[in-house]
């Protein structure tokens, strides 16, 4: 067969899905670049990761990593893990019914666990009213610009507090005024939630403490446009504790605090209608509510 009667009947072949005793050699067609196909990963395995705590919107969990597993993240968020395997994460106010725990193991292959998180019925006031129209002004971004930076940067810092080891204690007592999560909805525009839980002392310059170990990463040397007068506690693991309002802040930035101990007095610095602390926790940029840390209060 001549050498255009050979392709004529490689073609037909080809169409009519018959084969010809043609030898042939059939390459992969190699991609822009010249870079080898990849093969695609291995699938994930299950694994089990044992930890503990409350598998709710604004809760936690803690751990301990199994020998063989090299690395931990949350739905895609790293989750530090201490020298002696244990670990820390948490659920945002807002988080989905199901999280994803994804582990590296040491052959290097990936394990995953699903986690159910339980939804929570929040404290929603449904108004009648429009919201304000407008946002904030240059103006008052000018100032509020800084004070944003200061808190963003003191939550970066990394320390070696151990407070996210411990349950939390009350930093102060008296009647619960503001609930974490609780929001307005104005004729059916959703309002910002509540991010911490206001404690209604009375008096102003009643002494709050520590609720649990931390550093100190800011101290405000003036009262801020909205927090007033702000202490911040970091407990490590990227957990952190947040006290607005203070008539009084009695420590000062990088101190080592225990829990228990003083740090500050309630006030009704910045925007207040009255004397209160208001107290809220983050884990990273997870926000969290600080009962399911301390349990009722007695």
């Amino acid at each position: 067969m001549t050498g255009s009667r050979r392709g004529f009947a490689l073609l037909v072949a080809v169409a009519i899905g018959t084969a010809l005793a043609v030898p042939m050699v059939i390459r992969a067609a190699a991609p822009r670049g010249g870079v080898a196909p990849v093969a695609p990963a291995a699938p994930a395995r299950p694994v089990t990761i044992p930890f503990s705590g409350e598998q709710t919107q604004g809760g936690w969990i803690r751990g301990s990593l199994p020998a063989g597993m090299r690395t931990l993240s949350l739905d895609g968020t790293p989750v530090k893990v201490a020298p002696d395997g244990t670990w820390f994460a948490a659920f945002d106010r807002d988080a989905a019914p199901q999280a994803l725990l994804r582990t590296v193991l040491a052959n290097g292959s990936i394990g995953e666990q699903r986690v159910v998180v339980s939804p929570r019925a929040w404290q929603i006031e449904n108004v009648n009213i429009a919201r304000s129209p407008g946002g904030p002004t240059e103006a008052y971004m000018a100032i509020r610009r800084p004070e944003l930076a200061r808190i963003n940067a003191a939550r970066a810092q990394v320390t070696d507090a151990q407070g996210w080891r411990q349950h939390f204690v009350w930093p102060a007592k008296g009647r619960i005024s503001g609930r974490f999560g609780s929001q307005r909805i104005y004729r059916g525009e959703p309002g910002a939630y509540h991010s911490g839980l206001d404690i209604s002392s009375g008096a102003s310059g009643t002494p709050f403490v520590a609720p649990a170990d931390g550093v100190v990463i800011l101290t405000a040397e003036k009262p801020f446009t909205l927090e007033g007068n702000l202490l911040m506690l970091d407990h490590g693991m990227g957990l952190n504790s947040a006290f607005l309002h203070c008539s009084q802040i009695l420590v000062k930035e990088g101190d080592h605090v225990r829990q228990g101990q003083v740090i500050g007095r309630i006030g009704m610095t910045g925007r207040a209608t009255g004397p209160h602390l208001h107290w809220s926790i983050k884990w990273n940029e997870a926000r969290l509510d600080p009962l399911l840390f301390t349990g009722p209060m007695n």
